[in-house]
């Protein structure tokens, strides 16, 4: 389903999108030219992601790899997004947004899963060096992971078990990414 809030202005080019974003103070998403006003999260979606990209980042730091929690762009095609975790394994040339991640998750809301499961999957496919998209629901313990295999993607559901992350190489329970999230 398309965005339902109109466009803050239609048909910016991509510098003129980052310029615009680096003198904002809030986020907001680049999508064909056109500029959407992030949603905020809960306490709850935060630490989500803050627990998984520690995770995450505790292995990593054996790794070339790096980890990235919600302020940090990511290029699929010609939109802009901010992933709630992302993961980098290649040097990137522009400081400002990675063009070559290997893992991107987000964490589902009522607001943005329509989108996260659309919009931003089907760009997210795009992205060559991507390896795994994952879908973490925030009410309950469940994940949806696409895993790209030849030919094409692998979809699982998980509501126990662990999650292999191939890029970092790394098993994490999916019990120890919502525990501690008071």
């Amino acid at each position: 389903m398309p965005r339902q809030e109109p466009p803050v202005k239609t048909v910016l080019s991509l510098e003129e999108f980052l310029h615009f974003e680096a003198g904002s103070n809030a986020k907001h998403e680049y999508v064909q030219g056109q500029i959407f006003l992030m949603a905020g999260g809960t306490r709850r979606h935060n630490r989500i992601a803050v627990r998984l990209g520690s995770l995450i980042e505790n292995k990593a730091q054996q790794t070339s790899c790096l980890v990235a929690i919600a302020d940090t762009i990511v290029q699929a095609g010609d939109a802009l997004y901010y992933p709630d975790v992302m993961v980098y394994c290649q040097p990137e040339e522009d400081l400002r947004v990675v063009k070559k991640p290997c893992l991107i998750v987000e964490v589902l809301s009522d607001r943005t899963a329509e989108i996260d499961r659309g919009e931003k999957w089907l760009n997210y496919q795009t992205i060559p060096s991507l390896q795994m998209y994952v879908l973490l629901e925030q009410d309950t313990i469940r994940a949806e992971v696409f895993r790209r295999v030849e030919g094409g993607w692998f979809y699982e559901r998980f509501e126990s078990g662990t999650l292999k992350l191939p890029c970092v190489d790394l098993e994490i329970a999916l019990e120890d990414i919502y525990s501690r999230l008071g």
